[in-house]
Parts: C-alpha cells; sequence; structure tokens
C-alpha cells in the first residue's frame, strides 16, 4: 500500500481557465505544453457545472479531479485514477477552507492574485513533492500567517510576563519529566 499522493494542485481563472497559481508533482506533466493543455480541458469539463458549496468528482486523462469554485476562480486537486476520492476531496477542503479563512472569504481572482504569495504559502504547506503534508484548514492557515500552529499555546509575544514565567515553569517542568 502506498501513501496518498497529488499529481497536482490548481487555481485558475474561472471566466477562461487562465492559470492563476499551478503546481505539478511528477513526471506526467513535465512539459509546459501538456500542463496547459490539460488546465485548458479539465477547466472546459468543469466550467458548467456548480461547485460552489461543496466539491466535485470528474476524471480526465488518466486522472481524477476534484474540484470547486469560487466567486470567479476554481481550485482543483489531481490525483491518480487509483487515489481515493475522499482524500483529495479533503485535501481540497484543506486548500480551500485555508485560503477562504486567510482572505476574510473573499474568494475572488482580484483578492487571490492581490495575496498570491499567501496562496503559495498556502499549498507549500499543503503538499509537498506530491505527498500530502497538511490537511487542517486552521493549522494552515496559522502557519501562513505565520501565527503558532499549535492553537493550544498563546503566542510569546502576547503573554504577560507572570503568564511567560508560569509558561516557562510549566516547559521547564515537562523537561525534567520526560
Amino acid at each position: 500500500m502506498t501513501s496518498p499522493s497529488i499529481k497536482a494542485v490548481l487555481v485558475l481563472d474561472g471566466n477562461d481557465g487562465t492559470r492563476i497559481h499551478a503546481k505539478y508533482f511528477g513526471k506526467d506533466f513535465s512539459d509546459l505544453e501538456k500542463q496547459h493543455e490539460f488546465e485548458k480541458n479539465l477547466f472546459n469539463k468543469t466550467r458548467s457545472q456548480s461547485a460552489r458549496s461543496e466539491a466535485e468528482i470528474v476524471m480526465l486523462d488518466k486522472t481524477i479531479s476534484v474540484y470547486r469554485h469560487g466567486m470567479d476562480v476554481g481550485f482543483y486537486v489531481v490525483g491518480s485514477v487509483h487515489e481515493n476520492e475522499l482524500i483529495l476531496a479533503e485535501v481540497l477542503k484543506g486548500l480551500y477552507d485555508s485560503l477562504s479563512a486567510i482572505l476574510r472569504h473573499q474568494m475572488e481572482k482580484r483578492v487571490l492574485l492581490e495575496n498570491l504569495e499567501l496562496v503559495l504559502l498556502a499549498v507549500d504547506e499543503l503538499v509537498d513533492g506530491g505527498l500530502i503534508l497538511e490537511s487542517d484548514s486552521s493549522a494552515i492557515a496559522n502557519r501562513v500567517l505565520m501565527h503558532n500552529a499549535d492553537p493550544g499555546e498563546t503566542n510569546v509575544a502576547e503573554l504577560t510576563v507572570s503568564q511567560a514565567l508560569e509558561s516557562a515553569r510549566k516547559q521547564l517542568a515537562r523537561s525534567f519529566a520526560a
């Protein structure tokens, strides 16, 4: 049994299917021309579908693509035909929900382009080399925004002196107990 892998994460313009962001993994789409052709075919196959509230699944060119639309953009996670659709849908949900939180629910092309660096960071936190790193949208959003990824701990800069001393005492006690 192999670990789940992703072939591509795409963000395409919802009007004409042009690339806003694309990250491919593996050798299947090594050529830029193949990538553009795949994106065009994927967009043409999915543009008439309404996938605003939940993910939809489509098969194309020996791949499974799970997608969801924002206001005028489409988000796609692509895997092999042997990949589990539920895992791909969970990865897409992690991407969509984290970007929605980061961009304050303004999932439109203009906002994505103005904050493209945050989109790139979110994809990097989600998938690396085709392997799924994280699918929890709040953890991804916290890492991208450089907040503490552990929701149970407070950022050191936000602590009062007494809270900082208490936190240091607890950490010291944990290190001696281990």
